[in-house]
């Protein structure tokens, strides 16, 4: 009889697998045909025992999509340009003044001009993003704040005048600028924020108020150092010369200068402060903004949706304050869309990371036999295989969300509009739920060397994790979903 402590010889391993190997070869066997009485049950299928091969060309080819040209136009300027690449470490005042030289680079030096195709062609646009966000995920949220919410705030909430007029120093970063929609007090309640925008008749101008301190616009992408414009969202108050004062129309956007074109000092009136050092994406300058009596001219409103005459009479062509609401954040749903896409994008960055140096890194094995790859091993393997099989089916989701969405802005079908707003607060809280949770898994399956921060886990796993909150918190997304 074998003592407990004898040591297995090999032969004893190889048998020990081929027990195992056997064992499970019995969960592959399909069933025999002498077994089946009725051949119309469902049967199992012989597994391919054959080594599949894949023109990994024409593969990454096709997941590029017809946009992968402009892509590597802006990973071939970035290539070109060392001095632009960010380095593993950067204080948080370089790196805000890095990505704006980024940003300046790819438009104005690369010719690279996001803005036409937030209405033209929405799912070129997200691909610049997806590229620039790969190159610096703060670069692609800046991007995102000039061109979609700024930019895009200018194009589908305003009308001719505002398009005439902004259009082209918006493209060309001229006027960089800002999205003012979150309050201290107020995030996901859109509804609820306090700030106001009073019309006064006789100069013919709005004037906009932070009626208190949780009414301060908070978080403002741009506002801490770069920005020279705001959209800012309030609620619209026109006076009724009656026991009321004042009649309260809802919340309304409205193009605010917040500094000098000039000199870049703050305009009087308009308090900026810092945001400060956050857990992640500190080359985008986030700050906080307060009104005191900032008189803007009343052509400022972001009109397509209701407007007011040199009288100070109201008119829209929606009958209620929540129809003109709904119909204001329908028309800004591409944030969550460009959301939901972007973090698609870090997924495949994570996911291609872990598995190339699963594929590299060899551990453990049969006695005097080279070590094996970690990625054989079954544990690796249930780590990976799910996260890369989901990785694809998130990608040709996305992709089937942002053709959703360019129909719907060319056919502002309601029913369209509807379904898009519901799937894109379903995918954005889940796909960014579920990245979130994958780069800690790619950074443990990488061992210790995954915990350096030239292999990236770190910056992606920080800087992604607003992705969570921004554009609508996920819990509260989730519950907008039909059952």
């Amino acid at each position: 009889m074998d003592s407990p402590n004898t040591t297995p010889t090999a032969e004893d391993e190889t048998q020990l697998v081929s027990r195992r190997i056997q064992r499970l070869s019995l969960h592959l066997t399909p069933i025999p045909n002498s077994f089946i009485r009725d051949h119309h049950q469902l049967q199992l299928l012989t597994c391919a025992r054959v080594k599949l091969s894949v023109n990994t060309a024409l593969l990454s080819d096709f997941m590029r999509g017809k946009h992968r040209g402009i892509q590597e136009k802006v990973y071939e300027y970035f290539k070109s340009r060392p001095d632009l690449q960010t380095p593993v470490e950067i204080s948080k005042d370089e790196h805000r003044e890095l990505c704006m030289r980024q940003l300046l680079g790819l438009v104005r030096e690369a010719g690279v001009r996001p803005f036409r195709y937030i209405v033209e062609d929405p799912s070129k646009y997200f691909a610049i993003a997806e590229a620039a966000g790969s190159v610096d995920m703060s670069l692609g949220i800046k991007l995102g704040v000039q061109y979609s919410l700024w930019g895009g705030s200018v194009l589908n909430l305003g009308t001719k005048k505002h398009k005439d007029k902004y259009y082209d120093v918006i493209d060309n970063l001229e006027y960089p600028g800002c999205f003012a929609m979150t309050e201290l007090h107020h995030g996901s309640n859109v509804q609820g924020l306090q700030t106001v925008a009073t019309f006064d008749p006789i100069t013919d101008e709005f004037i906009i108020n932070t009626p208190n301190d949780g009414a301060i616009k908070w978080w403002i992408g741009n506002a801490a150092v770069h920005g020279k414009f705001a959209t800012v969202f309030a609620r619209l108050l026109l006076p009724t010369h009656d026991i009321k004062g004042v009649s309260d129309m809802g919340v309304h956007a409205f193009i605010v200068p917040i500094r000098d074109l000039k000199t870049h000092q703050t305009l009087p009136g308009v308090e900026i402060h810092d945001c400060g050092h956050k857990v992640g994406l500190n080359g985008v300058d986030n700050g906080a903004l307060r009104f005191r009596s900032v008189r803007i001219p009343r052509d400022n409103l972001l009109n397509r949706f209701g407007d007011v005459s040199r009288d100070g009479k109201y008119t829209s062509s929606l009958p209620s304050i929540n129809k003109r609401f709904a119909a204001t954040l329908g028309e800004l749903v591409g944030g969550r869309v460009g959301l939901a896409y972007s973090s698609v994008s870090v997924l495949k960055i994570s996911i291609t990371i872990a598995i190339r140096y699963s594929l590299l890194r060899q551990q453990f094995g049969p006695p005097k036999q080279p070590e094996i790859s970690i990625l054989d091993y079954q544990s690796h393997q249930h780590k990976l295989m799910p996260m890369l099989a989901s990785t694809y089916a998130f990608h040709f989701a996305s992709l089937h969300l942002v053709q959703m969405y360019s129909e719907m802005k060319k056919s502002h079908d309601d029913q369209l509009v509807g379904d898009v707003h519901s799937l894109s607060a379903g995918l954005k809280a889940y796909v960014t739920s579920y990245t979130a949770k994958s780069l800690s898994t790619c950074r443990e399956a990488c061992g210790g060397h995954g915990y350096a921060a030239v292999n990236r886990f770190g910056s992606l796993r920080n800087d992604h994790d607003i992705f969570q909150t921004f554009e609508g918190d996920n819990t509260v997304l989730l519950q907008q979903v039909p059952t």
